[in-house]
């Protein structure tokens, strides 16, 4: 089940998309993490409250409390009690080290598997990759 949720967040529109694959709070982790590297969230930007992030989405306050907890947890919020939630000094560097160890530990494989499958060769690929970038 699949739910499309549309708001306003600081002036921007968030587009939120829940799949049952994945808990909700670490999706909502995903889309934070997202915003810090496509430069939306900067180191020392604050986040919303936890309130306001919860009823801007439309979910529980406890699973956007359970979010920055993990964010926190893995040191890409610090937290200034009393003040809030923000986007810790080093956030960028552990989501790329992160996402880069997923990619290289689980989609790359899956990918490699199915070249192998389809006889797709690695020139092929990286033919295709910088055809892709170019268009980014």
């Amino acid at each position: 089940m699949l739910r499309l949720w549309f708001s306003i967040a600081n002036g921007k529109v968030i587009e939120m998309e829940f799949k049952e694959q994945k808990g909700i709070f670490q999706q909502i982790a995903d889309r934070i993490c997202d915003r810090i590297l496509q430069g939306e969230l900067k180191a020392g930007d604050k986040l919303e409250s936890v309130r306001e992030l919860a009823v801007t989405i439309g979910v529980n306050q406890n699973t956007i409390m359970r979010t920055y907890s993990e964010l926190l947890r893995d040191g890409i919020l610090s937290n200034q009690r009393g003040i809030g939630f923000f986007v810790a000094p080093e956030a960028r560097d552990i989501i790329l080290a992160k996402r880069r160890n997923e990619f290289f530990n689980n989609d790359l494989p899956h990918i490699a598997r199915q070249a192998r499958l389809l006889g797709i060769s690695a020139e092929e690929i990286i033919g295709k990759l910088k055809l892709k970038n170019e268009n980014y």
